[in-house]
This record gives C-alpha cells, sequence and structure tokens, in this order.
C-alpha cells in the first residue's frame, strides 16, 4: 500500500532547490530535486540514490536515511514514516485486533460532558459515548469516519473544515498503511475511498503523512448549530492501535451551553452507556 521509493519520489519534488543552495533558471524543468542533487546533497552516489527511488536498493542505514530526512526537509512524523517504510523489508507488523476491552468502555462512559469515541488504525468507531452518537446523529457502532467524511455527501455539512478534514484523515492512513501494509482490511478501504472519491485520490497522490494529536474541531450541527471544539487524540498504551478522542468545550463558551442542549435534546432517547462496535471487537 506505501513504499520507500513513492515516498523519496513525492518529497524530494517538494524542496525547493534554491532553499538548498542550488542555482536555478528559467530552463530548469525538474520539479523539486533532481535525483542526483538529493543524492550529492545527502553524501551517497547518485547510483545507490537511484536504485532507492525504483525500489532496488538493499537496506538503507540509520545514517542514510537520518540524512535523506534532513536534505528533503521532513518533519518529525515524515521521518518517522521514512524509517518505518524501510524497515517493511524486514518486519511486517502485523495489524492489532482492536479489541476494546470492559475496562476502557468504563472509562468511556465516565466522559459525560463531552463526545468522546473510540477508533482504531483504520478510523473505525468502536465504541462511543451517548453525545458522540448525539454529535453524528447516528450509532457510534458501523461508522468509520474516512467512510464519513468522503463518501456520504449528505454528511459533508456537518464538518465545518471539510477539506482539512479531508488533509487528517488521508495523512493518518497514510501511516497506518506504512505500519501495517499487509492489513487486508485497510488496503480495502483505502480502494474504496479511492474509488468513490476524486479528492482522496488526488490526496493519496501526494503521498502526505499527518500524526493525529490535537486541534480546533468545528462542526454545524443541524440541532444547535456551530459547535467548536477541542480534539485530543490519547493513543492507548496497550499495542491495541486504538485511539480515545475525546472533544471538548471551552468552559463558559457557547459550545459548552450548546453541548448541555444536545445532551437535553438527546435525554429522552439516548442511551447513558457506550455503545460498542461488537462486529469489529470479535
Amino acid at each position: 500500500m506505501d513504499d520507500l521509493a513513492g515516498f523519496l519520489r513525492t518529497r524530494r519534488s517538494r524542496v525547493d532547490p534554491a532553499a538548498s543552495g542550488i542555482p536555478t533558471d528559467s530552463r530548469r524543468r525538474v520539479e523539486g530535486l533532481r535525483r542526483e542533487e538529493v543524492a550529492h546533497l545527502s553524501g551517497v552516489s547518485v547510483d545507490y540514490y537511484v536504485r532507492l527511488e525504483q525500489g532496488r536498493a538493499t537496506q538503507p542505514s540509520e545514517q542514510v536515511l537520518d540524512a535523506l530526512a534532513r536534505v528533503l526537509g521532513l518533519d518529525e512524523t515524515e521521518r518517522g514514516h521514512l524509517h518505518r517504510l524501510a524497515r517493511q523489508r524486514r518486519h511486517r507488523a502485523k495489524a492489532p485486533s482492536g479489541r476494546v476491552r470492559p475496562e476502557l468502555l468504563r472509562v468511556l462512559g465516565l466522559v459525560a460532558d463531552a463526545p468522546a469515541l473510540i477508533t482504531n488504525h483504520q478510523l473505525d468507531v468502536l465504541a462511543g459515548n451517548r453525545l458522540a452518537g448525539l454529535l453524528y446523529g447516528r450509532p457510534m457502532p458501523g461508522l468509520n469516519t474516512a467512510r464519513h467524511i468522503f463518501l456520504e455527501e449528505a454528511e459533508r455539512g456537518l464538518y465545518m473544515d471539510w477539506e482539512k478534514c479531508t488533509l487528517d484523515v488521508v495523512g493518518h492512513l497514510r501511516l497506518a498503511a506504512g505500519k501495517y501494509p499487509e492489513d487486508p482490511r485497510l488496503a480495502s478501504l483505502i480502494g474504496e475511498l479511492a474509488m468513490g472519491s476524486e479528492r482522496f485520490r488526488r490526496l493519496w497522490a501526494r503521498a502526505d503523512v499527518r500524526a493525529r494529536t490535537h486541534g480546533r474541531k468545528a462542526y454545524q450541527h443541524p440541532l444547535v448549530g456551530l459547535l467548536e471544539l477541542h480534539q485530543e487524540n490519547f493513543a492507548l498504551p496497550d499495542a491495541s492501535g486504538l485511539e480515545l478522542l475525546v472533544l471538548s468545550a471551552l468552559p463558559g463558551s457557547p459550545a459548552e451551553d450548546k453541548l448541555r442542549l444536545l445532551a437535553g435534546l438527546g435525554a429522552d432517547n439516548g442511551n447513558a452507556h457506550p455503545s460498542v462496535n461488537a462486529q469489529i471487537r470479535e
């Protein structure tokens, strides 16, 4: 699903030659750096770098990868992705099962005043509290946020920053593909998104990677209007590949009042306990 050669090619094409000290003129036809320029700046032979981009080189050393990351201007997330892709030939990580432990459900149930959900590396929502279900307007079991954002046209209006959300989703799935290149369910999801969304195809071809950690999330909810929330992602420390996402409102803000209103609107029909995607747990 992802490979070192393709990642190097896309990163090379984005480096400004002038920023690397390489003079340019109007006759230059290459976008970004040439292969020989990357090789020279990183201290490897041109032949070896060409073989790297063609997928024919042997396992590159940590020193070579660090040099390439420096020349290509990779950030911390991209640097980790580069090293992970280079290690794939020696070690193929098995995709985690993503089982939601009962203890996690108890923790999720304690989050009462903010939407909270547990997702796996494929962006399946495995469990969500009542406010999460009210935010999305649907039960949590069966929801995949990547499909929700790219393929469900009627739901697009929920995301105020839809274009940024698409960047985040593709960046996350690129990282997941680098970690679990032989995960058939992930490969199937990526193929489905590519078939169904032209924007996904364009973004996937860019090979950008993004780590989801925290940030602003804005929703246009059909019942309570604009909800400006803050998302925190907590990677669960048990090698499960799961994340806990909590969407909180600033104390005293209109969003806090609207979340309280939303909880009240759903009180008659809601369930105080988290809903779980039992099919994915098995």
